[in-house]
């Protein structure tokens, strides 16, 4: 589904994708809580990698994963 927002359209499905892609993996590794609420961290990283004109899910998911354990660590 995409939705425009002013200029920019979003396609849901792939933020969507990317996000439970992302949040599994968090989750299994104890990153995250195992819990129904959205991360809004991990939604947030997401959608700006996405902005930032990355379209594939796995790719999507797999950088913010690095970028949330790189905010997580620090």
């Amino acid at each position: 589904m995409l939705v425009e927002r002013a200029v920019q359209v979003m396609n849901f499905e792939v933020v969507g994708d990317a996000y439970a892609i992302a949040s599994n993996y968090l989750r299994n590794s104890g990153a995250i809580a195992d819990t129904f609420v959205t991360d809004e961290r991990l939604l947030a990283i997401i959608v700006k990698i996405f902005r930032q004109g990355e379209f594939n899910r796995l790719r999507l998911a797999n950088k913010a994963v690095a970028a949330f354990e790189a905010c997580t660590s620090a």
